[in-house]
Order: structure tokens, then C-alpha cells, then sequence
């Protein structure tokens, strides 16, 4: 059976939650037996060979931060089209010249859409039945909350305009397909009020088990905090970390940072240090005597803390960070409240490693993991269970 996968950038490097959601998805896939190509960007400065699962489109910038006047010619083009900026930066005639290719040359048993932000691609896929819609989170939320923290018009205006345009493309894509997979109950409500949306499968999100550390590691750290503070949410919770978070924390404490963008970090508080990417990010999570995940906002699941989770260490988070997560092992703990939050944190700095929190925290990762495979197989079976009866009739 094959599957033609649509994102936004080849995953296999996971460079961002967003990455490793979809490269988990693409693993189970492929796992599970399938044949799947998947069609997407580069960023400029990636190196690595492309395989032969994958279809490059093309090398451009991603982060606004980053695309210098690109990020003008997205908005023009937003615009101009009367689409979403985050739309606009990932449109182009070669996109669909590519996919229009692919489907005329190839015949797929599913069509993938990953991410809302690809909602314009589905007018250029004559055959709905097959069309499934990857909904990471709901795009409309997250760029209403940015509207309602913004603290200038023009940022309002901005984010209210891209939360109006992004609700229309996501609710269009998830009546046009057969099935929606969202990845938290919270989102899959939204999704079922609207109208003319047929399948919601809600699919508990588990990144590959190698990732998992098979023993415990030597700790080199009190407090690791990893991210892309690219990010409006990231770098939200890591601000509210610091301000609200940190002064009640002892001043010896050694806290780490790692992640994209947040360079202003460096040599500004006498026991952090931010070490800017690391090779691997869940080895620095369980080079941690305890991880602090301190989201304020977003939607979806917070990759980072599955990916926690899986290190063995301890965990402090609020709320929003085990949003989708249910009935998360014992070495997780959760405070929205920064007082309780550091004290949670100062506790499990000191708390004596115990093999049976290790265990606890790896098989409860691996029956997600297992879920997750078995939900993708019978997602997609059921599909092609309902196209062979569809044209059975025909």
C-alpha cells in the first residue's frame, strides 16, 4: 500500500517538535508496512542527502527570524492570495506543479495533508476519499492567544488577521478529507463541531522508542530546559520561567538551557547555561536531574515532554505541557503556580535516583508507543477498507 506523505519540511532531522511529530508519524507508516513518500522543503542551511522515501521541493527559509526579506514577500503574497501568512511562506507553483506529477504518475491508497498551514494544497487533489488531514494542534487558537498577549495594534491586528485566515483553511481542509488525526481529545471537540467533517480519529502521539535511553545516564546538571525559542510559546514560558520561576530557586542550583534562539541567554545569569543546539536532545534531558517544561500556551501535544518522559528523569511542567498526556508516570509533576513550581523543581533536584522511576517512565512510554502504531494501522485500514467499498459500488 503506498502513502503520499505533504508537509511542510522533510521531518528526518527533527530539528522541532513540530519535525519530530511528523517524522513519527512517517516512522509508524512506514513501520507498519507501508510505502510512503514523503514531498517537502529544506531549509537553507540543512545538509544531509535526501533518501529514497523523499521528494525535495525546495530550499528556502522557514523561521521569520531568519528570512530577512522574505518574510515581506510572504506577506505580500498572503495578502495577494488572501491566505494565511503561515500559508503564504510554504505556497509555490512548484509545490503543486510536484504534486499534481506525483498523482498523475502514481497511484496512492492515502494522500496525507501535515499541517494546516498546507490547507491550500487540497483544491489540487481531485480525489478526496483518500485525503487525510494531520492536525497537529489547532493553528486558529494559538494565533488567537498571540492576538490577546500581544501588547501593540499592529502585532493585534496582525495575529487576529492570521487566526480569522488560518480557522477558514483548517476548518475547509478538515470537512474536505476522509479523516482528521488529531492529536489530543481537547482538539478532536473542536474538530466534530464542524460541519461536514466525517472521521476523527484521536492518535496518542509517541516519538520512536530507540529514542528512548535503555539505562539510566550520569547526571551533569540540577535544571535542563530545552526548546525552540524561536517559537511565540517557547519563548513565552522560558521568559515566565526566569521572571516568575527562577528567583525563588537557590542561586547554586546548575540550570541548562539548549535549543534554537535564545542567544540573548548567554553569560546573563551566573548559574545558567545555554549551550544553544545539542547533539542530542534527549540525552541533555536525561543528563538532567530534573527537566523543567514551563509552556504557558501552544496546542497539541508538547513533543518535549514526551520526549522527557522517555529520558527518565524527573519532570516539572504546568498544565499546557501534558495537555493530550494522560495519566502521566510518577517522575512527572505539575504546578501552574511559579512558587509551587520551584519548589517542585528544588525537590527533585534533591529527591535519590530509584531504578523503579526509570521503569515506570520507559514502559509507560512504550505501551504509548505501541497504541500509537496500532491506531495509525487501523486508521489507515479502515480507509482502504471504505475506498474498496466505494468502488465496489461504482
Amino acid at each position: 500500500m503506498s502513502i503520499l506523505f505533504l508537509t511542510t519540511i522533510l521531518p528526518r532531522k527533527k530539528r522541532m517538535g513540530s519535525e519530530v511529530a511528523s517524522q513519527c508519524f512517517i516512522d509508524a507508516l512506514t513501520q507498519n508496512g507501508y510505502n510512503v513518500s514523503v514531498v517537502g522543503y529544506m531549509r537553507k542551511d540543512d545538509v544531509f542527502e535526501l533518501n529514497p522515501q523523499e521528494i525535495l521541493i525546495d530550499k528556502r527559509y522557514i523561521e521569520t527570524k531568519k528570512a530577512k526579506l522574505n518574510s515581506i514577500i510572504w506577506l505580500m503574497l498572503s495578502f495577494i492570495r488572501g491566505m494565511p501568512y503561515s500559508s503564504g511562506k510554504y505556497y509555490s507553483s512548484t509545490y503543486i506543479k510536484t504534486v499534481k506529477q506525483l498523482l498523475s504518475t502514481n497511484r496512492y491508497d492515502a494522500i496525507i495533508i501535515d499541517h494546516a498551514q498546507l490547507g491550500w494544497l487540497q483544491k489540487f487533489i481531485p480525489d478526496k476519499d483518500k485525503l487525510i488531514f494531520v492536525a497537529h494542534n489547532l493553528e486558529n487558537q494559538i494565533y488567537l492567544d498571540c492576538y490577546q498577549n500581544a501588547r501593540n495594534w499592529i502585532s493585534k491586528l496582525i495575529y487576529k488577521r492570521e487566526a480569522n485566515l488560518i480557522k477558514t483553511m483548517e476548518d475547509k481542509l478538515a470537512s474536505a478529507v476522509q479523516q482528521v488525526w488529531s492529536l489530543t481529545e481537547h482538539d478532536a471537540k473542536y474538530f466534530f463541531k464542524i460541519e461536514g467533517v466525517k472521521k476523527i480519529k484521536v492518535l496518542p502521539l509517541s516519538p520512536g522508542l530507540e529514542q528512548s535511553q535503555s539505562k539510566p545516564v550520569t547526571k551533569q546538571f540540577d535544571i535542563g530546559l530545552i526548546g525552540s525559542w524561536f517559537w511565540k510559546p517557547n519563548e513565552e514560558g522560558l521568559r515566565w520561567f526566569l521572571e516568575n520561576v527562577y528567583p525563588h530557586l537557590d542561586s547554586q542550583l546548575s540550570i541548562h538551557i539548549a535549543g534554537r534562539g535564545a542567544d540573548w541567554l548567554t553569560d546573563k545569569y551566573h548559574n545558567i547555561k545555554y549551550r544553544g543546539i545539542v547533539p542530542d536532545a534527549q540525552e541533555f534531558m536525561a543528563q538532567a536531574r530534573v527537566v523543567a517544561i514551563p509552556t504557558l500556551s501552544g496546542g497539541g501535544i508538547q513533543i518535549k515532554t514526551l520526549d522527557a518522559i522517555a529520558s527518565g528523569s524527573f519532570i516539572v511542567a504546568t498544565g499546557v505541557a501534558i495537555r493530550g498526556i494522560y495519566q502521566p508516570p510518577s517522575t512527572v509533576k505539575i504546578s501552574d503556580n511559579p512558587e509551587q513550581f520551584a519548589k517542585l523543581l528544588s525537590s527533585s533536584v534533591t529527591s535519590p535516583f530509584r531504578q523503579r522511576n526509570f521503569d515506570e517512565a520507559k514502559n509507560w512510554y512504550r505501551f504509548r508507543q505501541e497504541n500509537f502504531m496500532d491506531d495509525i494501522y487501523r486508521a489507515i485500514e479502515e480507509l482502504s477498507l471504505a475506498n474498496n467499498l466505494l468502488i465496489n459500488k461504482k
